[in-house]
């Protein structure tokens, strides 16, 4: 059973992102430096390269031929065949078996002495051997084959579909943590900014020694921060990197995602629930066993064949070699030309009486295997439709966290730039300003979150609709 959507999405700080997607992209290069690779760019540099795909692909190609080749078995077998012969014809009377084809075919009269008389011989046969009329058994194989085709065309769309969805996740984590990387960055420089003022203090004696073994200790936080940062923005570069197929770099992201909303947010999936690449693929697993148990009822049934031959054979030994021993020619040109022609043709019909007993239990499992796909089927329509309606709650505080953002930064700047004029004239102490350093850094890192997680919130939809569209098509 394949695995379900479980689309990650950006939480808070605490609880960090479990949005870790597959994802694949490629780096673009320019004389004068790096280009911004957009999400568009990354998709489709993804769905070229990315190695699963090809398999896909590859196995769609193999399924397509393969029901060529299954077309072309209802054509009747056409058979030519010819050898020359050297050899002797010492005949004897009695009983023989040719087992798995040790004997040879010496016919000739029994003589009462072994003789080494040896003449060539020729054999020219042509056959022709057509199962006309099976009771719809190769129509039902091709039919089989026909599924096993479309299975592989929904598994094709629906794993490129899936990784559209695994590159642009892998993308907004990237372009995210990237953002916080950036914040702290700005922590670091605000610390390293109050330890200069800090120490200043100190040392014309305006602030306690203690003043500054705070400030050092505010920007090691600060670095430790920013260090982690650093090394989750690594690991999702690693990650983007990985399913583009090139090494590891700096990618240059579109800010689009952090610096706007979607264009229609409340924009509804084009696509039918049913139509879900992933229903259709688990749909198309029901057809091919549905198609099987159809095709196993034909071999209940016999089958008529009709055939013909045709032989021309040749033979160095004259006609009357039984009474006169000598009457043979060891020429080659004696044995190679065909003197004696025979012709056959008729119909036939073979039916194992027993098949239609075990056929009925094939058919009846085959039917219980149908069953079982449904079941499975139900199982991923519901998830997929249980998805659909969380997209909406998690679009929906996306949008609220998307407006409290600028909010909580500016409040928590105004505290902070309050703070530090009130330190730095002997009005506040260094707790309560440090304090609001960290609340100022707060703030900016839930808006870099809330921003993202507005977009991750529509992809969650698309992925859960089908609809890739509804996201690719919102910037």
């Amino acid at each position: 059973m394949r695995t379900i959507y479980t689309y990650p999405y950006m939480l808070r700080k605490n609880t960090r992102s479990v949005f870790l997607g597959l994802a694949v992209c490629c780096s673009y290069l320019s004389a004068s430096g790096q280009q911004v690779l957009t999400m568009k760019q990354a998709i489709q540099t993804a769905l070229d390269n990315y190695g699963t795909i090809k398999a896909r692909t590859n196995q769609l190609n193999a399924s397509k031929a393969f029901l060529k080749e299954t077309k072309s078995e209802y054509l009747p077998d056409v058979s030519l065949s010819a050898q020359q012969d050297y050899g002797t014809i010492n005949g004897t009377n009695g009983p023989l078996f040719g087992y798995h084809g040790l004997s040879v075919a010496s016919s000739g009269p029994s003589l009462a002495n072994q003789n080494w008389n040896a003449a060539f011989g020729s054999l020219y046969l042509a056959n022709v051997n057509w199962d006309f009329f099976s009771f719809g058994k190769s129509k039902e194989k091709i039919k089989v084959q026909q599924s096993v085709v479309n299975l592989n065309q929904t598994d094709l769309v629906q794993e490129q579909f899936q990784h559209e969805v695994r590159v642009a996740t892998a993308y907004l984590n990237l372009l995210a943590a990237q953002r916080l990387s950036k914040s702290q960055q700005q922590n670091l420089d605000r610390a390293s900014e109050l330890r200069r003022v800090v120490v200043t203090r100190v040392k014309n004696g305006l602030n306690a020694g203690v003043d500054s073994s705070l400030a050092n200790a505010e920007v090691s936080s600060a670095k430790i921060a920013l260090t982690r940062a650093q090394d989750v923005e690594q690991e999702q570069a690693n990650i983007l990197a990985q399913y583009l197929g090139v090494e590891p770099q700096q990618f240059t992201l579109d800010s689009v995602f952090v610096s706007s909303q979607p264009k229609s947010i409340e924009q509804q999936p084009g696509v039918k629930p049913e139509n879900h690449p992933l229903l259709q693929y688990y749909q198309n697993r029901i057809a091919i066993s549905d198609e099987q148990a159809k095709y196993y009822k034909t071999f209940a049934y016999p089958t008529f064949s009709l055939f013909g031959v045709f032989q021309g054979r040749g033979s160095g030994f004259n006609a009357d070699y039984a009474s006169n021993l000598s009457s043979y020619s060891s020429s080659y040109g004696a044995g190679a030309d065909p003197t004696r022609y025979n012709y056959l043709f008729g119909v036939g019909m073979v039916w194992n009486i027993t098949n239609p007993f075990r056929i009925h239990y094939q058919v009846k499992s085959q039917k219980y295997t149908s069953m079982q796909l449904h079941d499975e089927y139900d199982v991923v329509s519901q998830r997929l439709r249980d998805q659909q309606v969380l997209a909406e709650t998690r679009i929906g505080n996306a949008l609220k966290n998307y407006n409290e953002a600028p909010i909580q930064v500016k409040a928590a700047n105004d505290a902070y730039v309050q703070k530090n004029a009130l330190y730095k004239n002997g009005l506040s102490n260094i707790v309560d300003l440090t304090t609001a350093l960290f609340t100022l850094n707060r703030a900016e890192t839930d808006r870099d979150i809330a921003y993202n997680n507005v977009w991750q919130a529509l992809l969650y939809k698309a992925a859960s609709s089908g609809d890739f569209g509804i996201f690719i098509n919102n910037f």
